[in-house]
């Protein structure tokens, strides 16, 4: 395999943008451009306890001939998303990057992001280990699929 061949079948499967909230600085439309300049065939955008970027995200990579791959870098609560006993923000939240693998898992996504920001929100929009033993909706779990951290 050459060089070429071996850059351009490289997926980032974990970037934040500038919908990461002090903690990205990446325009979308530039992560496009590099995306392209690599010779990359496929990006997916994981932000922080959010999905606020994903439609500009996914007509972006479309318009620019990548796959979009949409997901979401989860706070995970170290117990349970109600419990707002932690003293500092380090203490808080893990991180769980998840992964949609097809509509059923963004629209799955989309409720995990808002789970977080209703019920589990203490100094960032946390999930739990419960909401995501929750069957998910769809005909399979894995419509959104976890790729990084532990699992219930």
């Amino acid at each position: 395999m050459s060089r070429d061949q071996a850059r351009s079948s490289f997926v980032h499967l974990h970037n934040h943008s500038n919908f990461s909230l002090l903690d990205g600085a990446t325009r979308i439309d530039d992560l496009m451009v590099r995306c392209r300049e690599l010779g990359m065939h496929a990006v997916a955008l994981t932000d922080h306890g959010n999905m606020f970027g994903a439609i500009q995200f996914y007509r972006q990579a479309i318009a620019n001939d990548l796959k979009p791959i949409v997901g979401m870098e989860a706070y995970l609560a170290p117990g349970s998303r109600l419990d707002r006993s932690a003293r500092r923000t380090g203490e808080s939240a893990s991180h769980q990057v998840l992964l949609a693998k097809n509509a059923t898992g963004y629209r799955n996504l989309m409720k995990l992001s808002s789970i977080g920001y209703l019920e589990g929100f203490y100094y960032r929009p946390r999930i739990d280990r419960e909401v995501l033993r929750q069957p998910c909706r769809g005909p399979h779990r894995n419509d959104q699929l976890p790729v990084r951290g532990g699992l219930p």
